[in-house]
């Protein structure tokens, strides 16, 4: 075949099937790696288990970790979006039943949590994709800012920093969090950098 030949286009089941599927999300039918490093992976962790301990103990909905394909994209069926945590409230999702394959609604929240490789054209393509969806709210978490921009379906854009709160606002109703307590500690200037 010459160089103009056709790709073979994926969808989100041929994703499915792939052996280390979790490692890609699908852009119009292109599979795309996600490289999230150790901070990205933990501070991803440390949302997703507020945000689950406060969404179990009020019994709000289900709160999803990285690598839970969403194919809420109506527009590119052969586009498939993972976030580094997610929600969906309670009433939401057919029958209450978490489905085996991917969920084909758009969460209530996104949360994408910045990493060394990401270009920042690409999260604000995400983000644009979430919202046409009907994601309600975005969390773009930034660990080397240490700040977290959010993105709100009414279209308005606030910014936390690291000495405020986290709020899920009415999304996710009662969650409040310090930004301070999703990043760890900044090593202190006497303990040096450790090689």
């Amino acid at each position: 075949m010459g160089a103009g030949a056709d790709k073979t286009l994926l969808t989100p089941e041929d994703l499915l099937a792939m052996p280390d599927e979790r490692r890609f999300e699908l852009i119009d039918g292109e599979p795309v790696e996600r490289d999230m490093g150790a901070m990205s992976g933990w501070v991803g962790g440390q949302i997703h288990d507020f945000l689950n301990q406060h969404c179990r103990a009020n019994m709000l909905g289900w709160v999803f970790p990285a690598d839970v394909g969403f194919q809420c994209f109506p527009d590119r069926p052969r586009t498939l979006r993972k976030s580094d945590a997610a929600f969906i409230r309670t009433g939401r999702l057919p029958n209450e039943q978490i489905p085996d394959g991917h969920i084909r609604i758009a969460p209530d929240l996104a949360v994408e949590v910045v990493s060394p490789s990401d270009l920042a054209y690409e999260v604000d393509e995400k983000v644009n994709a979430y919202l046409k969806a009907g994601v309600r709210l975005i969390w773009v978490v930034n660990p080397h800012t240490r700040t977290v921009l959010i993105y709100r379906s009414d279209g308005s854009v606030g910014l936390v920093r690291e000495a405020d709160e986290l709020s899920g606002e009415a999304v996710v109703p009662g969650f409040r969090c310090p930004v301070a307590l999703i990043f760890p500690p900044e090593p202190s200037p006497a303990a040096g950098n450790p090689t």
